[in-house]
Protein backbone atom coordinates (compact mmCIF):
# COMPACT_ATOMS: atom_id res chain seq x y z
CA UNK A 1 0.00 0.00 0.00
CA UNK A 2 1.28 3.42 -0.93
CA UNK A 3 -0.16 6.76 0.13
CA UNK A 4 0.96 10.02 -1.41
CA UNK A 5 -0.14 13.37 -0.02
CA UNK A 6 -0.11 16.71 -1.76
CA UNK A 7 -1.52 20.19 -1.40
CA UNK A 8 0.40 21.53 1.57
CA UNK A 9 2.10 24.89 1.55
CA UNK A 10 2.28 28.34 3.06
CA UNK A 11 -0.96 30.23 3.66
CA UNK A 12 -1.97 33.27 5.66
CA UNK A 13 -4.19 32.96 8.68
CA UNK A 14 -7.82 32.88 7.60
CA UNK A 15 -6.97 31.26 4.31
CA UNK A 16 -7.75 27.82 2.92
CA UNK A 17 -5.92 24.79 1.65
CA UNK A 18 -7.05 21.49 0.23
CA UNK A 19 -4.94 18.46 0.99
CA UNK A 20 -5.16 15.37 -1.19
CA UNK A 21 -4.02 11.80 -0.69
CA UNK A 22 -4.03 9.08 -3.32
CA UNK A 23 -3.83 5.42 -2.37
CA UNK A 24 -2.54 2.50 -4.39
CA UNK A 25 -2.11 -1.19 -3.75
CA UNK A 26 -5.27 -1.56 -1.70
CA UNK A 27 -9.00 -2.07 -2.14
CA UNK A 28 -9.58 1.53 -1.18
CA UNK A 29 -13.35 1.55 -0.88
CA UNK A 30 -13.24 -0.88 2.07
CA UNK A 31 -10.71 1.13 4.04
CA UNK A 32 -11.04 3.67 6.78
CA UNK A 33 -8.98 6.75 5.97
CA UNK A 34 -7.74 9.55 8.14
CA UNK A 35 -5.75 12.73 8.33
CA UNK A 36 -3.37 13.25 11.22
CA UNK A 37 -0.89 16.02 11.90
CA UNK A 38 2.30 16.53 13.83
CA UNK A 39 3.41 19.97 14.90
CA UNK A 40 7.03 20.66 15.85
CA UNK A 41 7.82 19.23 19.25
CA UNK A 42 4.43 17.55 19.57
CA UNK A 43 3.01 14.09 19.07
CA UNK A 44 1.02 13.19 16.01
CA UNK A 45 -2.68 13.78 16.56
CA UNK A 46 -5.98 13.07 14.88
CA UNK A 47 -7.46 15.68 12.56
CA UNK A 48 -10.28 13.82 10.81
CA UNK A 49 -11.31 10.35 9.73
CA UNK A 50 -13.79 8.92 7.28
CA UNK A 51 -15.02 5.35 7.19
CA UNK A 52 -15.82 3.20 4.18
CA UNK A 53 -19.46 4.24 4.62
CA UNK A 54 -18.45 7.92 4.72
CA UNK A 55 -19.04 8.42 8.42
CA UNK A 56 -16.88 11.33 9.52
CA UNK A 57 -15.09 12.15 12.74
CA UNK A 58 -13.26 15.37 13.56
CA UNK A 59 -11.00 16.70 16.24
CA UNK A 60 -12.86 19.31 18.26
CA UNK A 61 -10.41 22.01 17.28
CA UNK A 62 -11.20 21.69 13.55
CA UNK A 63 -14.94 21.07 13.60
CA UNK A 64 -16.78 23.50 11.38
CA UNK A 65 -13.59 24.52 9.57
CA UNK A 66 -12.20 21.30 8.09
CA UNK A 67 -14.01 18.77 5.90
CA UNK A 68 -12.82 15.28 5.03
CA UNK A 69 -14.13 13.55 1.93
CA UNK A 70 -13.27 10.61 -0.28
CA UNK A 71 -13.57 9.53 -3.90
CA UNK A 72 -13.64 5.75 -3.98
CA UNK A 73 -13.68 5.63 -7.78
CA UNK A 74 -10.28 7.31 -7.91
CA UNK A 75 -8.79 6.23 -4.54
CA UNK A 76 -8.49 9.76 -3.20
CA UNK A 77 -9.13 11.24 0.20
CA UNK A 78 -9.25 14.99 0.73
CA UNK A 79 -9.06 17.45 3.58
CA UNK A 80 -10.53 20.87 2.92
CA UNK A 81 -9.17 23.31 5.49
CA UNK A 82 -10.80 26.69 5.87
CA UNK A 83 -10.26 29.57 8.29
CA UNK A 84 -6.76 28.34 8.99
CA UNK A 85 -5.00 29.41 12.16
CA UNK A 86 -1.33 29.55 13.07
CA UNK A 87 -1.84 26.62 15.42
CA UNK A 88 -2.77 24.48 12.43
CA UNK A 89 0.87 24.60 11.29
CA UNK A 90 2.08 21.00 11.10
CA UNK A 91 3.00 18.18 8.82
CA UNK A 92 -0.21 16.49 7.75
CA UNK A 93 -0.26 12.74 7.18
CA UNK A 94 -2.73 10.52 5.42
CA UNK A 95 -3.41 7.18 7.09
CA UNK A 96 -5.10 3.98 5.94
CA UNK A 97 -6.79 1.28 7.99
CA UNK A 98 -8.03 -1.99 6.55
CA UNK A 99 -9.56 -3.04 9.87
CA UNK A 100 -12.20 -0.38 10.29
CA UNK A 101 -12.10 3.33 11.12
CA UNK A 102 -8.68 4.98 11.04
CA UNK A 103 -8.93 5.83 14.72
CA UNK A 104 -7.42 5.40 17.17
CA UNK A 105 -4.02 5.97 15.61
CA UNK A 106 -2.96 2.40 16.43
CA UNK A 107 -5.44 1.17 13.81
CA UNK A 108 -3.63 2.99 11.02
CA UNK A 109 -1.55 0.46 9.11
CA UNK A 110 -0.05 2.65 6.43
CA UNK A 111 1.10 6.26 6.36
CA UNK A 112 2.02 8.70 3.65
CA UNK A 113 5.18 10.75 3.76
CA UNK A 114 3.37 13.86 4.95
CA UNK A 115 2.76 17.28 3.48
CA UNK A 116 3.75 20.40 5.42
CA UNK A 117 1.28 23.16 6.13
CA UNK A 118 2.49 26.51 7.43
CA UNK A 119 0.00 29.16 8.48
CA UNK A 120 1.43 32.61 8.94
CA UNK A 121 -0.22 35.06 11.28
Amino acid sequence: VQLVESGGGLVQAGGSLRLSCVASGTIFRFNGMGWYRQAPGKQRELVATITSSASRNYAESVKGRFTISRDDAKNWVYLQMNSLKSENTAVYYCGDSRVGPATPQSRVEYWGQGTPVTVSS
